[in-house]
């Protein structure tokens, strides 16, 4: 049977394939059009599982939001532009409006996201059409009194918010305004009390060593200790020299002194940790320096993005609005973080293209 151009077109509208494709799927099933739909569904499958193993780590993040619980989802593909095509971010929303209906609450890295879904065919039917990889990686579920989400960058960041307390108009603008708050920042937890001893005793520990391995930020009855056993036994004439130069200015010995002596200066420290850390003085610089971490990575304690005065935290911005509004959960997904990416060199690729 003789195929047709307009035999080709009305295959390619039913199932977005490319006309090569079409006109193969055509040829193959005599004309057949929906033998030829098959043919193409299968070989989409087949496709799909030779890309299984390529680098997919672009993508977006999509939510959907049902009363009051919302889902964050996040789907890959290997590259940006794909990842801008309307039939991906159709799909994506899909997904999202999917994820939101499943009874499980979080799905992710490891895990059978697709089967989880049920969604298999549909990702195999968007991979035949976009011709790459494409990977649903995971998705989270957050339900409360009232939610909130934000979305960055085109879907380079997704955040959820889900608070309890309050549900009017008020509470969740507040907390749209903590979802771009949470995008913006990247918290890890949301007060300090979701922090274990465990966490916090590392912390500590690693706060520690990083003062001791860095001397000459140690509060200076601390260094001038090391320095006196570093003269006494391992520097160098030459960077006692200097050192005995330049002390009068200790803020620019560093500038001075050799590599070597600067790494026998942290090596003193370290063997006498625990001297050092028995140093009331040495003690207020690590409690100082963990506080401020605190304020990083906790979201109540960091400074709200729109405070007028450059001071008021995300707690007292909460209180303003309602003091019976809290944070009971949120979710925030970057694209891509975690995984390995493609290094992706055009001009090499175009020179390898032209000396083929």
């Amino acid at each position: 049977m003789a195929i047709t151009a307009s035999m080709v077109k009305e295959l390619r509208e039913l199932t977005g394939a490319g006309m090569m494709d079409c006109k193969k799927a055509l040829t193959e099933t005599n004309g057949d059009m929906d033998a030829a739909v098959e043919v193409l569904k299968k070989s989409g499958a087949a496709k799909a599982e030779k890309k299984a193993a390529r680098i997919a780590a672009e993508g977006i993040a999509k939510v959907a939001i049902d009363g009051n619980t919302a889902v964050v989802v996040e789907v890959n593909s290997e590259t940006d532009f794909v990842a801008k095509n309307a039939i991906f971010q159709e799909f994506v929303q899909a997904v999202a409006d999917k994820a939101l209906t499943v009874d499980t609450e979080k799905a992710g890295d490891g895990e059978d996201v697709v089967s989880i879904l049920d969604m298999k065919a549909d990702l195999d039917d968007k991979i035949l059409k976009i011709g790459e990889k494409i990977s649903i990686r995971r998705f989270e579920k957050v339900t409360a009194d009232v939610v909130a989400s934000y979305i960055h960058g085109g879907g380079r960041i997704g955040v959820l918010v889900a608070g309890n307390g309050a549900s009017d108009d008020a509470a969740k603008e507040a907390l749209t305004n903590i979802a771009m708050q949470i995008a913006a920042m990247n918290p890890q937890y949301i007060s300090r009390d979701e922090i274990s001893a465990d966490e916090l005793a590392k912390m500590k520990e690693i706060t520690i060593d990083s003062a001791l391995n860095d001397p000459f930020s140690l509060p200076k009855p601390v260094l001038s200790k090391l320095i006196e056993k570093a003269v006494a036994s391992v520097w160098s004439a030459e960077d006692v020299a200097i050192y005995e130069e330049k002390k009068s200015n200790m803020n620019f010995l560093p500038n001075f002194l050799s590599k070597e002596a600067k790494a026998q200066l942290a090596e003193i420290a370290c063997a006498d940790k625990e001297e050092i850390s028995g140093n009331k003085i040495f003690s207020g610089l690590v409690e100082g320096r963990i506080s401020k971490q605190m304020k990083e990575i906790c979201l109540l304690d960091q400074v709200y993005v729109k405070a007028e005065d450059g001071k008021q935290t995300v707690a007292a911005y909460l209180k303003s609005v309602n003091p019976a509004l809290k944070i009971a959960k949120f979710v925030r997904f970057e694209v891509g973080e975690g995984m390995e990416k493609k290094n992706e060199d055009f001009a090499a690729e175009v020179a390898k293209q032209m000396n083929v």
